[in-house]
């Protein structure tokens, strides 16, 4: 992290910046859409953003450790004593420091960090969800509860706090959905379908059908009313950008649009996500990016 950023957000202990730093890190490694998007943020915010980040990566990391050492068992104790020293602010972590001090910073409630924790606890039982409303309970944990700890981070026009976290909550599950979309054949491979049963019955499609690596027409109609559900979910978010902070909506607003071209490239790919990974290109991630580059500038300027 630039020490601009850090200088700005007011961070001057010196453990604490380093904690950041690796967040910052961390964010910069394994989500470029996000991380773009975080660039257009005022340089005070952007820590806090990367320690949430920092936060969820470094959990989810546990979960889907690829050592093949590893049992359900010993990622189960692992998630169990990280998430008691996160709770107890006890051991030392390149990343909790950074996230405590977010936390005390933005006022963020501990209950959203603890429904994530369960959420991720829930990817070492269930391999699957019987239907929407179940997977929505996961969802919440995984998903809507980082769209409410994003909100306090990025902040609204005066006195509407409350109006904006439904959208928040929404933006959130639209960015899982489109994850859960573009990673169907990865997740399948790691032994979890997080599309739910229900859905999939009535297009016709198995487990084994998604295990298979073949597209074929049911498959496409399956994807097809997915990407359908996430592109209503951001529809139903975009209204709640205009109650963000102005300083704070084009990366939200960068964000989802880069994340709404994930789901076009599913589509340009003839649904093809069981053998590989489609995503948004460089080229067109910067060519996004740099006009919102500019309106972010002007709104720092008046704000």
């Amino acid at each position: 992290m630039t020490a601009r950023a850090l200088d700005a957000a007011g961070v001057t202990d010196p453990g604490l910046r380093t904690s950041y730093e690796s967040c910052r890190q961390i964010n910069a490694a394994h989500g470029r859409t996000f991380y773009l998007a975080t660039l257009l943020l005022p340089a005070a915010k952007r820590p806090a953003v990367h320690a949430l980040y920092g936060f969820a990566r470094h959990a989810d990391d546990i979960v889907d450790s690829f050592d093949p050492s590893l049992s359900v068992a010993d990622r189960d104790r692992a998630l169990a004593d990280w998430a008691a020293r996160f709770l107890t602010g006890a051991g030392d972590d390149p990343v909790l420091p950074a996230v405590h001090d977010t936390i005390d910073r933005y006022a963020i409630p501990l209950h959203y960090f603890e429904d994530f924790l369960r959420s991720m606890r829930m990817d070492l039982t269930t391999s699957e969800y019987a239907s929407w409303d179940d997977l929505s309970d996961y969802t919440h944990g995984s998903a809507a509860v980082i769209g409410l700890q994003m909100l306090r981070v990025l902040g609204t026009v005066p006195g509407m706090s409350l109006a904006a976290a439904p959208y928040a909550r929404d933006l959130g599950v639209a960015f899982q959905l489109t994850n859960f979309i573009r990673d169907v054949g990865e997740d399948v491979r790691r032994g979890r379908v997080y599309l739910p049963k229900d859905e999939m019955a009535s297009f016709g499609v198995t487990r084994d059908d998604l295990a298979s690596g073949v597209v074929d027409a049911p498959m496409r109609r399956l994807l097809a009313f997915q990407i359908a559900r996430a592109r209503e979910l951001f529809r139903a978010a975009a209204p709640g950008i205009r109650l963000l902070s102005p300083t704070s909506r084009d990366c939200i607003r960068t964000a989802s649009t880069l994340y709404g071209e994930i789901l076009d490239a599913v589509e340009a790919a003839d649904y093809r996500v069981l053998d590989r990974r489609v995503g948004v290109g460089r080229r067109r991630r910067a060519i996004v990016a740099a006009p919102a580059l500019i309106n972010a500038w002007r709104a720092r300027s008046r704000h």
